[in-house]
């Protein structure tokens, strides 16, 4: 069983700050390896000046407090 299988939410963390960048609005499945692909694909798709975010930016899974609170900030 893979980190991110059964995961509720995904989302793009920065690898020095740990600071949420996106959350991944949809449902991920296949292996870690596909889903680590799919997630920084979209956010890449989102917006291409990310390509310098990506580098150091990796996929993890997401607490409900971090969603709710990242939701909060933007709205």
């Amino acid at each position: 069983m893979g980190k991110f299988e059964n995961a509720g939410k995904l989302g793009l963390r920065d690898k020095e700050t740990n600071k949420v960048l996106a959350v991944y609005p949809y449902k991920a499945e296949g292996t870690d390896a596909e889903i680590n692909k799919i997630v920084r694909d979209w956010y890449y798709q989102q917006n291409c000046a990310a390509e310098d975010q990506l580098l150091t930016a990796y996929v993890d899974i997401l607490t409900e407090q971090e969603i709710v609170s990242r939701k909060k900030f933007k709205g």
